[in-house]
């Protein structure tokens, strides 16, 4: 039975979608990927921007891009290492 993600679990995905974008990805196929309605992406995109895990990047085109901050990195890290932190353990 599939479970429905927890919010740490979809700010993994947002983030997670950045980098394997080589950390450079325009807001609507980060809409696609993140596989949320686009409200729900919203809420989380503002949050991640408010909180420094995220930045807006304009390119000499004038098109938007999102990257992920330093904050960003430590928290994909962190995840990881709680993830497998927990399949160790059984838990």
């Amino acid at each position: 039975m599939n479970r429905k993600r927890d919010r740490l679990a979809v700010i993994f995905d947002i983030l997670r979608v950045i980098r394997d974008h080589h950390n450079s990805i325009k807001p609507t196929p980060l809409l696609r990927k993140s596989n949320l309605s686009s409200k729900r992406f919203t809420e989380y995109y503002s949050e991640l921007v408010s909180k420094g895990f995220v930045k807006e990047v304009r390119d000499e085109y004038g098109r938007n891009y999102v990257t992920l901050t330093d904050k960003g990195f430590q928290y994909l890290a962190k995840y990881d290492l709680i993830k497998k932190f927990i399949t160790e353990f059984e838990l």
